[in-house]
């Protein structure tokens, strides 16, 4: 996970929180993810508590983090770096 140094976890199960200025930045953050997880058919589980998200990155039927997960989370890395 060097490549992906805003997130902690092991193999089950990778997490980032964030801080965005506003809650509308929050909810346009979770907003462009929600759409990225659809493409990808691979949703992360996400945590709103006014303007801080944490996503959790998992892949339930395999039981751990999978490649899907990593993808999942430099797409989310992308969408918070563009957000901010």
């Amino acid at each position: 996970m060097t490549d992906l140094p805003d997130w902690s976890g092991d193999e089950a199960e990778i997490t980032r929180t964030v801080r965005l200025p506003t809650f509308m930045d929050a909810i346009a953050v979770v907003d462009r993810v929600a759409v990225v997880a659809e493409e990808m058919d691979h949703h992360p589980d996400i945590d709103i508590r006014w303007r801080t998200l944490t996503f959790r990155c998992s892949t339930h039927s395999a039981g751990k983090v999978t490649d899907r997960d990593i993808e999942l989370a430099r797409r989310i890395d992308e969408i918070v770096a563009n957000q901010s």
